[in-house]
């Protein structure tokens, strides 16, 4: 292989290990803002902290998404540029045009390397916030004077 090729196939392989590095980073920050969140919760008593966990779950989630599908792009231009010849090398790296199909930001935030893992995060979410919510029901519910016939 030329030194053009394999210097185009290195920035795009630079650019594919920085978004799966992106990916991993946002799913940190993801655990640590929700448990932050839940900590907070349970330290002030209040049920506006669990509610703000929502937040960084799907907003993270569509991050990840974004990331997952310019990763794909790359790897399909990636590709590309490994199939051509020495002389077509034009170090081009816009990926924009594999924007489709299972490469789309909607369909990379919906795949299953990302569902389990944001899935399982905003399962936590809602299982607190039913939790909270059901606690404090029953805490009502209990000093509610029962009635003697």
């Amino acid at each position: 292989m030329n030194e053009k090729k394999l210097k185009h196939l290195e920035f795009m392989q630079n650019i594919i290990t920085r978004m799966n590095a992106n990916s991993f980073l946002i799913k940190g920050w993801s655990v640590t803002l929700v448990s932050a969140l839940f900590a907070l919760a349970a330290d002030k008593a209040n049920l506006n902290f669990v509610l703000i966990a929502y937040l960084p779950v799907f907003t993270f989630w569509a991050l990840d998404g974004f990331f997952l599908s310019q990763e794909k792009q790359y790897r399909k231009l990636y590709e590309e540029v490994a199939a051509k010849k020495e002389d077509d090398i034009d170090f081009n790296l816009n990926a924009s045009k594999f924007n489709c199909g299972n490469r789309g930001w909607l369909r990379s935030t919906l795949t299953k390397t990302l569902i389990p893992f944001h899935g399982a995060l905003l399962s936590v979410v809602l299982l607190v916030t039913f939790g909270w919510i059901l606690q404090h029901l029953l805490d009502i519910i209990s000093r509610i004077p029962a009635t003697s016939d």
